[in-house]
């Protein structure tokens, strides 16, 4: 039986431009430009840095409209973003977003596999399918495929982008000058995939990293998505409310993993949190309290609409039940608007109620940095996830959460104090996965 880890923290924080909500841009210290504008993402990559935080962490989407909300109405695609990253930062993890529904497997590989090279082994592929059904139409297609459908593109664009990953052996590139070989050409193998979704033929033009494959995130909390996850993923992003939620996702994705043959130590649960720290526990209040107060009913109302694939909740009565949809959300972001349903319908709640708490949840991680660091570590301690990702509720808040609650964490033995790896899958305890050929040479040997 394979030794157990020591229970450490992992940590990523998510560089969100002008934020995740609605009115986060007119907050008194907020940068507008924030979404685009280098030096700011610059400034919070080299904090997440100076904090050994594991990665940095890019969402995206590839659909907007005018009521989407200001970040992502105007911001930089992530893999552009992540290898400019690259040259500012020099351990950090660098996990960006990329849709398999709308991209060609071949130039996904590439894609990753140049900021794996760039970085020097710290890239990360964040899967996700879309939700929005408007992204269709960005890509010259009639309808957006239906959420059983997205998963099974995802699961053949992914075995192929592995497959391309592995086209060359470690060792095939010999660059030897006197005999004038560069390659070994049996060390240079052809996919020739042919599938459901997509015919791709190979090999690909770039040789294999430092870490062997970028590590693959997911965030799946419908069943489809578990079953994603847990089959594909090295770490998976994912929202809860509160720790017996947690717990019992944490403990089906473990358990969905070892039916796959995986062993579940080596899948990795981080939960996405907006920590607003305080040195005391009336200036995280006030923080807090400034935060919800630049959130209209308007914004919430239109917030409320994106997990149902930008659902128009303005049609409702604002302080009567929340209304039945039936299977509205099913094709969309099924796992979050279910919850969203479930949520109503347990506590009777108003739509207003159900919008006001959606934009602006109060949690647990609002508090003085022992606070924090307490919730944070009761969740590792008590299997409820094996990490956070960290996203900026308030402008400076990772500098908050850095420069107050790190240490915190590191004094009680939770968090490493230093870098003890080079690439994103050492800072993970991942091994180098052996490319498929290799492997196979060696069994027949």
């Amino acid at each position: 039986m394979a030794e157990k880890k020591s229970k450490r923290l992992k940590l990523g924080a998510m560089i969100h431009g002008v934020g995740g909500g609605w009115g986060d841009w007119r907050h008194r210290e907020a940068i507008t430009d924030a979404s685009v504008n280098f030096g700011f993402y610059k400034h919070n990559a080299q904090k997440a840095e100076e904090g050994k935080f594991d990665f940095v962490f890019i969402a995206d989407s590839v659909f907007i409209h005018e009521k989407s909300s200001p970040h992502y109405l105007n911001r930089f695609e992530p893999l552009t973003i992540l290898s400019a990253l690259a040259a500012v930062t020099e351990r950090i993890g660098l996990v960006a977003t990329l849709t398999v529904s709308y991209s060609e497997p071949f130039h996904v590989a590439r894609q990753f596999a140049s900021l794996d090279h760039l970085s020097g082994g710290r890239a990360g592929w964040n899967i996700v399918t879309s939700w929005l059904s408007g992204s269709a139409g960005n890509y010259s297609k009639e309808e957006h495929p239906a959420h059983e459908i997205r998963y099974r593109i995802a699961q053949e664009h992914l075995d192929v982008v592995k497959g391309l990953w592995d086209s060359w052996e470690d060792d095939a590139f010999i660059g030897d000058k006197q005999a004038g070989v560069f390659f070994d050409p049996d060390k240079l193998h052809t996919l020739d995939h042919k599938g459901e979704f997509f015919s791709v033929r190979g090999p690909l033009n770039i040789s294999r990293s430092k870490q062997g494959q970028p590590v693959i995130f997911q965030a799946g909390t419908s069943e489809d998505g578990r079953n994603y996850a847990a089959k594909n993923a090295d770490a998976i992003f994912v929202g809860h409310e509160n720790i017996e939620e947690a717990k019992l996702y944490y403990k089906d994705l473990k358990r969905r993993a070892a039916g796959f043959g995986r062993n579940p130590d080596d899948l990795f649960i981080l939960p996405g949190i907006g920590p607003i720290v305080g040195r005391t526990e009336e200036e995280a209040e006030r923080k807090y309290l400034e935060k919800v107060n630049l959130v209209t009913i308007e914004d919430a109302i239109t917030a409320l609409g994106r997990p149902f694939n930008d659902h128009d909740f303005s049609q409702y009565p604002l302080d009567e039940p929340f209304p039945e949809l039936g299977d509205l959300g099913k094709d969309s972001q099924q796992g979050g608007s279910e919850r969203i349903k479930r949520l109503a319908r347990e506590n009777n709640f108003t739509l207003r109620q159900v919008a006001l708490r959606f934009a602006t949840p109060r949690g647990n991680f609002v508090g003085t940095p022992e606070k924090i660091a307490d919730i944070l570590q009761q969740w590792l301690e008590e299997e409820a996830s094996d990490g956070f990702i960290i996203n900026s509720a308030i402008p400076g808040g990772l500098d908050d959460f850095v420069e107050l609650v790190v240490p915190i964490l590191q004094e009680r033995g939770i968090f490493h104090t230093e870098y003890e790896h080079e690439t994103l899958r050492g800072h993970l305890g991942l091994e180098v996965p052996a490319n498929r050929y290799t492997k196979v040479k060696a069994v027949v040997q």
